[in-house]
């Protein structure tokens, strides 16, 4: 397939296996975009605000500490490794691409899950 084919953003998953690199590039090029824009507006609003402290106690406490440092620990590995993924295509570097995108969108999926659920368990 040529990659020009137009398909109603059918996720990643789908577009990998059938070949569909068009709709497979506006797909991660949106996500990048979006997480990109969300983590301007995080450190923005943080720098304003300050942190806001837990106010949990018991299990629910040690749940969300353990939670937030596998987050905050991955998210600072996920970052270089999203803009790795991205120069990796852009130049053509399709093996090392390849490689790399299977353990970037693992770790981007769960860096993403747990700010979700950061964010619930705290407000």
């Amino acid at each position: 397939l040529d990659g020009t084919r137009r398909v109603p953003l059918p996720g990643r998953w789908v577009c990998i296996r059938r070949r569909w690199i068009a709709p497979l590039v506006a797909c991660v090029g949106t996500a990048a975009l979006a997480t990109a824009a969300f983590l301007v507006s995080y450190l923005y609003y943080h720098a304003q605000v300050g942190s806001v402290p837990y106010q949990g106690t018991g299990w629910m406490r040690l749940l969300y500490f353990s939670v937030l440092i596998s987050h905050a620990a991955l998210a600072a590995v996920v970052v270089p490794l999203v803009i790795s993924v991205i120069v990796f295509r852009a130049r053509g570097g399709f093996a090392q691409h390849r490689r790399l995108a299977g353990w970037t969108l693992p770790l981007w999926l769960w860096v993403s899950a747990t700010g979700v659920a950061i964010y619930l368990m705290l407000y």
